[in-house]
């Protein structure tokens, strides 16, 4: 089984594993499908697993968490970082602590080890998934909910806390007011997406960057194969006998960050955790680093109309 090297964040006296699984797969898995494809998962050497109340994946996973632990796949909860987010519907000061109570019930499980802002931005109540229309979609108080991510973590509920999707000006007006500081934004982020600016901003203020689409989201209604066909990252793979998703994925790897892959598929599971042993060289690296960049699609394609989404990108 992989040893899967795992990072320090601040705030937080856990450390996480730098690869996690994703549990948000499209066209959407029913629960069973979900709960043994977390089995095999665990079984392969992954331990860190990434979840949200919108991706409908929390109540599988408890369920898998459980039953690894009756079948000794696991000691102890303690083995797992998991990782669940505030779903945007739920984006005021005094429902975040419920939203966090709800997912832990959902999960079967006492305490987070990480608890992310999905999204900067509010959305009306009855919204439970995207796209949607601009009617439904609202500033975000960045202070007041922030207080309430904060009364997570002093609660015990959450060991560490962070965001998702967030802008450096974003960051900026948070770290403003924060009496704790993000340890995570988790981001968009591929060699074809490199937010290298977000990822300085980022290193420089003490927050980890963990990027999620690392292949470009293939298969998805909001992802292509741009990544999986790329002309540079076959080539390299070719010559260095790996596939070209796991050339995408060392190339993140060594940026310092950490990923989430999705992949429901046991042999492709363990071909994205077969990183570890081997490196770029620096003209491959190079070669990657310098991949003509195209926006990620989450903005342009998931949340709603392209001229609206344009305005909003510029605010966030």
């Amino acid at each position: 089984m992989v040893v899967i090297p795992e990072i320090t964040l601040c705030s937080c006296e856990k450390t996480m594993p730098v690869i996690g699984m994703g549990t948000s797969v499209y066209p959407p898995a029913d629960k069973e499908t979900t709960k043994a494809a977390i089995i095999e998962a665990i079984k392969a050497g992954y331990r860190h697993f990434d979840t949200a109340l919108a991706y409908g994946s929390e109540q599988p996973l408890g369920e898998a968490i459980a039953e690894a632990l009756s079948l000794g796949l696991i000691k102890s909860r303690d083995e797992l970082f998991i990782t669940s987010k505030l779903w945007s519907s739920f984006a005021d000061k005094d429902m975040v602590v419920p939203a966090l109570r709800m997912s832990l019930r959902n999960l079967q499980l006492d305490y987070l080890d990480l608890y992310l802002i999905h999204w900067p931005l509010k959305l009306s109540q009855n919204v439970r998934s995207m796209p949607t229309t601009k009617e439904n979609i609202f500033p975000l108080d960045i202070k007041s909910v922030w207080e309430g991510m904060e009364e997570c973590k002093t609660l015990g509920l959450t060991k560490a806390i962070g965001v998702s999707n967030f802008s450096c000006k974003k960051l900026k007006e948070l770290l403003s007011t924060a009496k704790i500081p993000p340890a995570v934004n988790q981001v968009e982020m591929n060699p074809l997406w490199q937010q290298k600016q977000l990822r300085d901003f980022c290193k420089a203020k003490g927050i980890h960057i963990t990027a999620y689409s690392p292949l470009g989201a293939n298969g998805t209604k909001w992802g292509d194969n741009r990544i999986i066909e790329c002309d540079v990252l076959e080539e390299i793979a070719k010559a260095k006998g790996k596939t070209t998703a796991q050339v995408s994925l060392r190339w993140v790897h060594e940026q310092g960050v950490s990923l989430v892959t999705k992949s429901f598929n046991k042999e492709r599971m363990k071909e994205n955790l077969q990183i570890f042993d081997w490196t770029l060289t620096e003209e491959e690296s190079n070669k990657i680093s310098n991949l003509p960049q195209r926006k990620g699609f989450l903005f342009a394609n998931l949340l709603g109309p392209h001229d609206f989404i344009l305005e909003l990108d510029a605010e966030i």
